[in-house]
């Protein structure tokens, strides 16, 4: 059963981990795909075809959703490609850890602008089309530390309490126009940037985790496409923990 059946959704920052991750979920469930990307054109191309070799239409877009004027050419470009846009996933992020008392004022910003900005200003412009439809999903990815906060990353943190609020807020004004909006709030997900931690870390997050085991992206996926299907269709305004019970 193919949950995303001719619904074009927006997926930002998908070149790789979790935002890859769920545009493949979302093209396996019939899905038109839109996806940004700001590394590799080749690596996007190739992406492309994956995603159409699932039997759908996909395209990927070099933009900034941090850019307030890139975010709204970019959805233009998004209605003239495709026609309309069913969904949104803003997964746009960064990380640029270090503690207060050493993060620099270009640390604090770049993590605002590229994790928190990049929500206001996707949305704002995506808005407009599914007001006029009377209909829409905004999915904005968040984190555990939105909730619950970490150590060396006030302003990763902040950005992700920040979507929580934001999702909240938006859930309230546009749910009159049956425009849903919830926030997914990963925990340990194996990804690339995870990869990359020494084994005693990473050892010693999975053991507090009481599924005694990093999540993957096919975990977080999953949700998402249930979010953005009809069968979630009473479900606005939440946010929900894919952590495996490490925040309870």
């Amino acid at each position: 059963m193919k949950l995303l059946q001719n619904k074009v959704a927006l997926i930002t920052g998908a070149s790789r981990g979790i935002g890859k991750g769920i545009a493949l979920k979302y093209a396996e469930h019939g899905a038109s795909i839109a996806f940004t990307y700001l590394s590799s054109v080749e690596k996007a191309l190739a992406f492309e075809k994956e995603l159409e070799a699932l039997g759908i239409k996909a395209k990927g877009y070099r933009s900034d959703a941090a850019d307030f004027a890139a975010a709204e050419k970019l959805i233009e470009d998004i209605l003239t490609d495709f026609g309309s846009l069913d969904i949104v996933v803003n997964n746009a992020g960064i990380t640029r850890d270090t503690l207060l008392m050493r993060m620099s004022e270009q640390q604090w910003d770049e993590v605002i602008q590229t994790n928190l900005k990049s929500v206001f200003n996707i949305s704002k412009f995506a808005i407009k089309p599914m007001m006029k439809a009377k209909s829409g999903v905004f999915i904005n990815l968040s984190s555990i530390v939105g909730i619950n906060g970490n150590a060396g990353q006030t302003n990763y943190s902040s950005s992700k309490a920040g979507i929580i609020a934001f999702t909240k807020s938006i859930a309230k004004e546009l749910g009159s126009r049956n425009i849903r909006a919830n926030a997914i709030a990963p925990g340990f997900i194996e990804t690339e940037m995870t990869a990359e931690l020494p084994g005693e870390v990473r050892k010693s997050w999975e053991q507090a985790i009481p599924l005694k085991k990093a999540g993957t992206t096919d975990d977080v996926a999953n949700l998402a496409v249930f979010l953005g299907s009809d069968m979630a269709s009473y479900i606005t305004g939440q946010t929900i923990q894919v952590c495996g019970g490490l925040l309870m």
